[in-house]
């Protein structure tokens, strides 16, 4: 069995997909259904049982009675909000949960998969490689993403099983509908386009132009594939990047979807105090590590990936259907 934390959410309901198929419906998805919203992404799932995230975690504590023979854990759930001042809980949720289920996997010889930030990098003035000397988060969530990187990282070999943490950068995609003030640009933009014809971007900033603050953009089906991939090489530990190793304007990816679309403009707004000294102008993956670890495979142009995106919006309101 499967294990897929996160399972209703953005990015965990995606790899769910993709591993039904594949024709793997031996799964259990843990999440937490507070906002309900997320019930739309286990919608034409196939899976075998469902979990909330207290119970789950209350199991493996007690040795993982209940659960049964568990072949793989990708550990996708997280409070994603970078904007929490909580500090205590962003901690206990993606801290502590994610150090419990580590070392059980440890334990058990059990292949385990979690997700990491691009936002441990900070401003990125020292690059965005896997490296100490890059990384310097700049709000509470990038900082227990990045604790948590390190505690991966102080592990004496050998471990007892696969461990795996994927740096992601700025994904876009399918069943990210619940997200709200977290949604990807893309989603953000199109909803703006079809609301009034206007995509709203921010004015210069850091250095740069109108809309010409820069980001990796990965499609959330890319980054399913690099998790797969990873899995499929037992070999393979370490933290990586994952994003394309691309930066585009948000004029690009603006751009992209009034060409699909067929109409609308850009405006630019004032760039928000709030987020003075706590935003990435700029990312840019350095793959250097995960293509030495032998993906080979090319990433889904921005262009295609936003066609596509903006096609399932278009047809299922975002949903995998």
């Amino acid at each position: 069995m499967i294990v897929v934390t996160g399972g209703a959410g953005f990015i965990g309901s995606n790899l769910v997909k993709n591993l039904n198929d594949k024709g793997i419906e031996d799964i259990l998805i843990v999440d937490h259904l507070k906002d309900s919203a997320k019930m739309e992404n286990l919608r034409g799932l196939q899976f075998i049982d469902y979990q909330d995230k207290s119970r789950f975690l209350s199991r493996i504590e007690h040795g993982g009675a209940g659960i049964g023979a568990i072949d793989a854990i990708f550990h996708i759930g997280a409070c994603s909000d970078t904007m929490e001042s909580d500090g205590a809980y962003m901690m206990e949720t993606n801290y502590e949960y994610s150090k419990i289920l580590l070392h059980h996997c440890l334990a058990g010889g059990i292949p385990f998969h979690y997700s990491s930030s691009a936002s441990v990098y900070g401003n990125g003035e020292k690059g965005f490689r896997e490296d100490p000397a890059c990384e310097h988060p700049l709000n509470v969530y990038a900082y227990s993403k990045f604790l948590f990187d390190n505690y991966v990282r102080r592990l004496k070999p050998p471990v007892g099983s696969q461990v795996v943490g994927l740096r992601y950068f700025n994904v876009f995609g399918p069943q990210e509908n619940h997200k709200g003030r977290m949604a990807s640009i893309a989603f953000q933009l199109y909803n703006q386009l079809k609301k009034d014809g206007v995509a709203r971007l921010f004015a210069g900033t850091d250095g740069y132009g109108d809309g010409e603050q820069r980001r990796d953009f990965i499609c959330v089906q890319d980054v399913v594939r690099v998790h797969l991939f990873l899995w499929e090489q037992m070999n393979v530990s370490g933290v990586f990047n994952c994003g394309t190793g691309t930066a585009h304007t948000f004029n690009a990816m603006a751009q992209a979807l009034i060409d699909r679309l067929g109409f609308g403009r850009i405006e630019y707004v004032p760039f928000p105090a709030t987020l003075a000294g706590k935003y990435q102008s700029f990312t840019q993956a350095d793959t250097t590590r995960l293509r030495a670890a032998g993906w080979d495979q090319e990433f889904t142009p921005l262009p295609k990936a936003v066609a596509e995106y903006c096609d399932c919006l278009e047809s299922t309101g975002g949903y995998l259907r």
